[in-house]
């Protein structure tokens, strides 16, 4: 495979053309962000982790039953994809109260929501990534009515699958950011990433509201030793992965 053209760099990665019109390759940075940008710095070795995590989730959520646009790695901080219409919504899925949550409602971090929640955020930076109804998405004709109904049901089959990964990994899944793109063939695919910057996790082990965070908000909040816990985090994926011991699930057509 030969790498061609830059085509694309955002905060965390940048994709680059190959010399196959349907295959784009995603090489992870070690930048890291926080507040639409506000808040800059790097992360030692962060694109080579975030890679590795992601890689491995696609594949077991692959085997899972979800279509993703994974291929496979030709190096560790690089990922060779399928190429995607990137669907302009951030799709967030929550669990547990925290974060914005918290900020605009009023709930206590740490409240167990009763049933997933799942949110739509127009992908704007330029208009700070806001949060849509389904009316304005409607207005905006940012997906189409189908589009919106299969999304919200992947991300919820995502929910339940990557809810029990983590905690056979001994995290707490709290809430995380999916993108989805349709491919040349009009198939909607999980795309972008899953990892510890688009994804709130807490250690299961620790109750310290500071100690037990395992993600990008050591580095939104100043908690230090932010490169640890990624390095922990892929060591217990990449040990219940290769271990194979987590409980079997259902298949999402069963």
């Amino acid at each position: 495979m030969s790498v061609n053209t830059k085509l694309y760099e955002g905060k965390a990665k940048i994709l680059y053309t190959t010399d196959d019109p349907e295959v784009l390759l995603a090489d992870f940075k070690d930048d890291a962000t926080a507040f639409n940008a506000q808040k800059r710095g790097s992360i030692q070795g962060k694109g080579g982790i975030n890679c590795t995590i992601s890689s491995k989730l696609f594949q077991q959520l692959a085997a899972y039953g979800i279509k993703t646009h994974f291929i496979d790695c030709p190096a560790p901080n690089q990922m060779r994809v399928r190429a995607v219409k990137i669907v302009p919504l951030e799709v967030v899925v929550r669990n547990i109260a925290a974060g914005s949550l918290c900020q605009q409602t009023g709930l206590q971090i740490g409240t167990v929501l009763q049933q997933p929640l799942v949110e739509f955020y127009y992908k704007d930076d330029q208009l700070g990534d806001p949060l849509l109804t389904r009316d304005r998405l409607r207005l905006l004709k940012l997906a189409t009515e189908e589009q919106v109904d299969s999304i919200t049901h992947l991300a919820l089959q995502i929910n339940d699958f990557l809810k029990q990964f983590w905690q056979q990994c001994g995290i707490t899944l709290v809430d995380f950011k999916l993108e989805f793109g349709v491919d040349s063939q009009q198939q909607l695919l999980l795309a972008d990433e899953i990892s510890p910057d688009t994804c709130r996790l807490w250690d299961i082990a620790e109750n310290d509201p500071n100690r037990r965070v395992m993600d990008k908000d050591r580095f939104r909040r100043d908690l230090g030793n932010v490169e640890n816990a990624y390095q922990e985090v892929l060591q217990r994926v990449l040990q219940v992965v290769e271990n194979q011991n987590y409980s079997k699930v259902l298949s999402p057509e069963s």
